[in-house]
């Protein structure tokens, strides 16, 4: 470029001199002036240079090729700076071509995974914890546990003052003791009446044999008499005689019978001494139940919750002593209704519990539950009635874990996040882990 205008300002310095004045300087001042210096300071270095009007000047000076040069390359600054990133920057062009298609491949691949997991963070740790209370009501003379204590079961949670309770005990005992005494002395009524029974018997025995006996006599007196062999005195004593015998064989068996019936109602006697010991028993065992009751034990293992019992603290029956958390827990998630269509029985899952981030815990899901929350709510809602708006509704997921941890405490109402594996195909990450 510098070349070029030196020659020129050459071929101005041999044309004659003009006396007209001239803006050619100004022209080139304004049209061939650059952006930048550079052209100026060429300008200024052509000594002599004799200035012409245009009217002077050669078509060859005045074209656009050659008296624009600068002006030319302004014009294709804007378009060729477009036109040439690709070749100006090709490496940049490549590598953000590349970053392009990376992150749509991970945006594939996580699409991918992600359809095969269900997951929401409307879930909660759930367990039945209930109230203990004791069954008698009596004086606290010992609570050997403390707030947030886990008891194994059968281990004690509160002793009750049980004085009173082992001397109603005691005095049960006395009348079942009693009880039994009244029977045993029953049955040795029904022996002797028995030993009675039988020699009543014998008594009608000998009653015949007598009877008999007589009747012989009179009948043979009375032959005799007939006869004129016998007086009639002795044949109507004889006959006397036969009707006593009689009558003796009818009061012995009324003895018999009466024995036996006094045996009958010492029976009676018994049964009834019977029933009343077992009623006796019955107080005995209750007795003996409202003693155990004093103690007051963990019937399944858990944790001592809300401790209110103290020593020397009169607890009323019925009366909560402290709330009590099995260790038998799970996780309630209330999945969306349309997370459920491919969710089964028995399909693993993650557990993440907010109180414990660091820790996964595994688990499997156990059953859904036959309806949405709000069916089963103090409250359900009436769809029915007014306008209807549609909203989609929360199912209860029941989820066991498999391997709960011991080392830290888990209770009903903390947070979890659930991912259920609701696919058994593996997704195209676990392939290419596979492969890899």
């Amino acid at each position: 470029m510098v070349l070029e205008v030196t020659d020129r300002d050459q071929d101005e310095q041999a044309l004659p001199e003009q006396s007209t004045p001239t803006f050619s300087h100004g022209l080139i001042g304004n049209g061939l002036a650059s952006r930048d210096g550079e052209k100026e300071s060429v300008l200024a270095r052509a000594p002599g240079a004799q200035e012409r009007s245009p009217c002077q000047r050669s078509d060859a000076e005045l074209s656009p090729e050659r008296e624009t040069p600068y002006l030319a390359r302004d014009r294709d600054d804007g378009d060729g700076a477009r036109k040439g990133f690709l070749r100006r920057h090709p490496l940049a062009f490549l590598l953000g071509l590349l970053l392009l298609i990376l992150f749509a491949a991970a945006g594939y691949l996580y699409w991918d995974y992600a359809k095969h997991f269900e997951s929401t963070d409307d879930a909660f740790i759930a367990a039945r914890q209930f109230a203990i209370a004791p069954k008698v009501s009596g004086y606290l003379t010992a609570v050997p546990v403390t707030d947030n204590q886990r008891v194994a079961a059968g281990e004690v949670i509160a002793r009750i003052d049980e004085r009173d309770f082992r001397v109603a005990l005691e005095q049960a005992q006395a009348q079942v003791a009693s009880a039994e005494a009244g029977i045993q002395n029953i049955e040795a009524q029904i022996k002797v009446q028995r030993a009675q029974i039988a020699s009543n018997q014998a008594q009608v025995d000998q009653a015949q044999a007598a009877l008999v006996f007589a009747r012989q006599q009179a009948a043979r007196f009375q032959d005799l008499a007939e006869k004129g062999a016998g007086t009639v005195m002795n044949a109507q004593q004889f006959t006397s005689q036969l009707h006593q015998q009689e009558a003796a064989l009818q009061s012995a068996k009324a003895n018999l019978t009466l024995s036996q019936r006094q045996i009958e109602s010492l029976k009676a006697q018994r049964e009834n001494a019977v029933a009343s010991l077992a009623q006796v028993k019955a107080q005995r065992d209750q007795a003996q139940l409202n003693l155990s009751y004093t103690t007051v034990t963990a019937a399944q293992p858990g944790r001592v919750v809300q401790l209110s019992a103290a020593v020397g603290q009169f607890a009323q029956a019925g009366t909560n002593l402290t709330m009590f958390v099995p260790d038998e827990i799970w996780v309630a998630a209330n999945f969306k209704e349309t997370q459920l269509d491919s969710m089964r029985h028995g399909q693993p899952v993650n557990l993440t519990i907010d109180a414990y981030p660091e820790r996964t815990i595994r688990g499997h899901v156990d059953s859904v539950q036959p309806g949405s929350g709000t069916a089963f709510s103090l409250l359900p809602a009436e769809n029915a009635t007014g306008n209807f708006v549609k909203i989609v509704q929360r199912v209860p997921v029941k989820i066991i874990m498999d391997n709960p941890p011991t080392d830290v405490a888990l209770g009903p109402g903390m947070s979890v996040v659930p991912t259920v594996q609701v696919s058994s195909a593996p997704s195209l990450l676990a392939q290419l882990r596979a492969l890899l």
